[in-house]
């Protein structure tokens, strides 16, 4: 674990990217509103970082409302960036120009872990529908991205899973509409996701996930193993971004939020052959898959258990070089 002492450095049993250490040293900076850290301003402190880092580089951050955006670019790898809850660290903007221009937080660098913190895009938060627009949370691009009890928070593309690899383990992600969207290959892992429809129309369903894979022999989808689904009115539990969609809830609690046919087709009506959308061994009253849609997929366990396992993410042992 990483703490701020004295000295602002950290060290931590993991091993480091070099092969001939098993356990290393690296520097830690603190940001705290008050003055007593290294930087006031979490961007400031990324800033900070060396480009083309090559070293874990840990950013501590303390308790507190940070209304900025946080923007980690490609050329900062190896950032760990720890809060102190998701509830009390927590960043906040409310853009929505554009989906890309909006995120609160943008990711784009690979080997980052993020621990203990909140990001939440506040633009929608009122509820008014007649300006509703896409107002992202944070977007993910980077490789070998890993989040640890972080929460997302948004209304409508809450959290952009863009692309590469990537590990939720008990985060929480709310919203109404496409609020986990993208193109990402992911596992999501004991996550909480809340549906927000009580910002949303009375009778107006939401949906959970709209993934983008584009083509059958893509290795991305996202997978959600021992979540819980649970919120406010009703919400499907995914709908094609693109044509070979691929989501697949295993083993999560699903409450009546769950509407009844589970999929919708959006715009591929007629082309649900090549959409992979699949359940395995849920529970509770949105688990009943009695009024599912009949092209729903039906997975080996042998599928399921390729899925839903690490290996699925993570065949090269990444997650075990990463600081936890």
């Amino acid at each position: 674990m990483c703490f701020p002492s004295g000295l602002a450095q950290c060290k931590g049993n993991w091993s480091r990217v070099t092969k001939d250490d098993s356990e290393g040293t690296y520097e830690t900076v603190v940001v705290d509103q008050s003055g007593n850290g290294n930087f006031t301003s979490i961007q400031d402190a990324i800033d900070y970082v060396p480009s083309n880092n090559r070293w874990w580089f840990c950013i501590y951050v303390k308790a507190g409302l940070y209304t900025e955006k946080v923007n980690i670019p490609i050329d900062k790898p190896y950032i760990i960036m720890k809060g102190e809850g998701k509830r009390k660290t927590l960043v906040v903007s409310d853009d929505h120009d554009s989906t890309a221009q909006s995120p609160t937080l943008l990711s784009s660098a690979d080997n980052i872990v993020i621990k203990s913190m909140g990001f939440m895009n506040s633009y929608n938060i009122p509820g008014n529908m007649s300006r509703m627009a896409p107002a992202v949370a944070a977007m993910i691009s980077g490789d070998k991205s890993a989040f640890y009890r972080c929460g997302f928070m948004g209304i409508q593309d809450t959290l952009w899973d863009d692309e590469g690899r990537h590990y939720f383990k008990k985060c929480t992600i709310q919203g109404a509409v496409d609020f986990i969207f993208g193109s990402g290959q992911s596992l999501y892992e004991d996550c909480s996701i809340q549906v927000l429809g009580n910002y949303l129309e009375p009778g107006l369903p939401g949906f959970i996930t709209a993934q983008g894979r584009s083509e059958l022999g893509d290795e991305n989808g996202f997978v959600f193993k021992g979540c819980r689904v649970f919120g406010f009115g009703s919400a499907y539990l995914g709908r094609p971004w693109r044509a070979c969609s691929r989501v697949l809830f295993v083993d999560s609690y699903l409450t009546e939020v769950v509407q009844p046919e589970g999929w919708d087709p959006w715009h591929l009506v007629g082309q649900e052959e090549y959409l992979v959308f699949a359940e395995q061994g849920n529970y509770g009253p949105g688990a009943d898959t009695s009024q599912r849609v009949s092209w729903e997929k039906q997975l080996s366990m042998d599928e399921v258990n390729h899925l839903s396992s690490m290996n699925y993410i993570d065949s090269e042992g990444w997650l075990a070089n990463q600081p936890i």
